[in-house]
């Protein structure tokens, strides 16, 4: 038993070994479990037992009947525990990150966002919408409320371009320093916007209210993450 685990465990890091080398990119069907065991001289359930562990890790998905194939990675990997602007986690993993500004708006909080909130009904919000890119890739749709109280009287809302994080520590001396999130699975064709939206149906969303040192509010945000684009590891321990 132990022997085989060993050997299983071998071939996994051998093919993982392949698949960062692109000897199999994304999309593409793994050889056989006949094949695999020919070429590493042992038994299919050790063959078996190594895909397992590749699909433990994410890395190839097994289609009964069908055969294993390679997983596209995400193109962006960010940790819950840490509070950063998708902008740095972008650029942490070495892409270039990018937004498109799909509408800027002055209203009104809706019922549901007030009590979201924690505001009276009456206060006036500005509404954004955006598209988060990787690398020109859209990894994300995001709609964020920010207080209007927050802002300056003669404050140009087509002036907030970028990242809103930067925006409020740049331009309103101002910054989030912890907030409260939900995590919840989305399967929608109503999300997003752009040539691609049509293209997803299957997204993380980050429902979060960000507040500053003195516990105000600063924005609610609701960001949809497309599944395969951007995943989220949480680091635990048992202390």
């Amino acid at each position: 038993m132990n022997r085989r685990t060993t050997l299983a465990a071998q071939i996994a890091e051998d093919l993982r070994g392949k698949l960062s080398d692109g000897t199999y990119a994304a999309g593409d069907r793994l050889p056989t479990e006949a094949a695999l065991s020919g070429t590493f001289g042992v038994s299919r359930p050790t063959v078996r037992a190594a895909l397992r562990e590749l699909e433990g890790l994410g890395l190839v998905r097994t289609q009964h009947g069908v055969g294993t194939f390679v997983v596209e990675q995400p193109a962006v990997q960010a940790g819950l525990e840490r509070l950063e602007s998708m902008t740095d986690s972008i650029r942490a993993q070495g892409k270039e990150p990018g937004m498109v500004y799909a509408g800027r708006l002055r209203r009104s909080v809706l019922p549901e966002e007030a009590a979201r909130m924690q505001v009276d009904v009456s206060t006036e919000v500005l509404e954004l919408r955006r598209s988060i890119l990787a690398d020109g890739e859209v990894v994300a749709y995001s709609y964020d409320l920010m207080p209007w109280s927050l802002f300056p009287a003669d404050f140009d809302a087509e002036s907030l371009t970028g990242s809103i994080f930067a925006f409020m520590r740049e331009e309103l001396g101002i910054g989030p320093v912890h907030a409260i999130a939900q995590v919840h699975a989305v399967r929608s064709r109503h999300v997003g916007w752009g040539e691609e939206a049509a293209a997803h149906e299957l997204f993380v969303l980050l429902n979060q209210l960000h507040y500053d040192s003195e516990d105000r509010l600063l924005a609610y945000s609701r960001t949809y993450f497309i599944e395969g684009r951007y995943a989220f590891t949480i680091n635990r321990s048992s202390g």
